[in-house]
């Protein structure tokens, strides 16, 4: 337990937790963050650490909404998920496929280090390990140029993609990247971390807008971002504990349309969890529900962790 100077009224628990990746994802080995609780229930603060002060003061907004104020009332009680494949071989990359159950899949690409001809092979692993009816999607995280961009997504095209997340950097790069390629293209950093996610205009850059909580600053508000842009959604995790994925399932649970899979299958990628009882998805689908966590003593983290996120919640608290 831990008390940040500035902790709003209400806010009744405060832990940081710790735990390794299955494999390094996203630059990082460790993941780790802190869980609030409140009258609503628990709430997640976990901003990546290349997110500021200021920037990461939307993600306390998010975990408090949770903990304090709850959530809208869902449309649906399960939410169709994707499998998340890492950087990873051809070979572990059909197996992850194969024992998820998931029909939809969210493949890295553009790793540091890596190369074209690794990428193909991953997705064609992937696109096997699916079968022909199953849909492939890639994450790119804004690593390519526009004609970097072309050429590599027409490569990966070969399989069938469903949409390529984030491909270029720009808002300028995405429109002129759609105007040369027949693949949809859906908008993530531009979004997310955007000054202002409501006033981002995406009307020529993308055809797919992803949706992260925390990021957004909350539930509600990452709803009116969606409704702000009116394009088709995908909710998305930040890597969050199964605390954090419950906002996003309860996000998707709460969107008017779902058309695609999200990609909230994300606890699979940690070695362990705050909870006996994960949100790790059945048949392809997570339900919609509310997470206690019950193992805090097994994941607390360091004395020297649990410092650094004491001094940086405190930091965001009084920004």
């Amino acid at each position: 337990m831990i008390t940040p100077a500035g902790l709003p009224e209400g806010i009744e628990q405060v832990a940081v937790w710790s735990v390794p990746m299955r494999t390094r994802f996203r630059g990082i080995d460790v993941r780790d963050g802190v869980l609030v609780r409140g009258p609503a229930g628990w709430g997640e603060f976990s901003p990546f650490w290349d997110y500021g002060t200021v920037e990461s003061r939307r993600w306390w907004v998010a975990a408090a909404e949770s903990a304090l104020t709850g959530w809208p009332a869902p449309v649906r009680d399960r939410v169709p998920v994707n499998v998340t494949v890492p950087a990873v071989d051809a070979e572990r990359a059909h197996a992850i496929v194969a024992e998820s159950g998931c029909r939809t899949a969210k493949v890295k690409v553009a790793e540091p280090g890596q190369t074209p001809a690794d990428d193909l092979a991953r997705v064609e692993a992937v696109r096997d390990a699916l079968g022909p009816a199953g849909a492939v999607r890639v994450d790119a995280n804004a690593a390519w140029d526009v004609d970097a961009a072309v050429a590599r997504i027409r490569e990966l095209d070969r399989v069938g993609l469903e949409y390529v997340e984030q491909p270029c950097a720009t808002l300028d790069e995405l429109a002129a990247l759609r105007r040369r390629v027949d693949v949809r293209v859906a908008a993530d950093e531009v979004v997310r971390r955007a000054d202002d996610p409501l006033a981002v205009d995406l009307r020529a850059a993308c055809d797919v807008v992803v949706l992260k909580v925390q990021p957004l600053g909350g539930v509600r508000a990452a709803l009116r971002v969606a409704e702000a842009h009116g394009l088709p959604c995908v909710v998305s995790s930040a890597l969050e504990s199964s605390v954090g994925i419950a906002a996003g399932v309860a996000l998707a649970a709460a969107l008017p349309e779902l058309p695609f899979a999200c990609g909230l299958a994300t606890v699979a990628l940690l070695s362990g969890d705050v909870t006996d009882a994960p949100l790790l998805p059945v048949d392809g689908a997570l339900p919609v529900r509310a997470v206690a966590p019950d193992r805090l003593a097994s994941v607390a983290a360091a004395p020297d962790v649990t410092g650094r996120w004491t001094g940086r919640l405190t930091a965001v608290l009084a920004a």
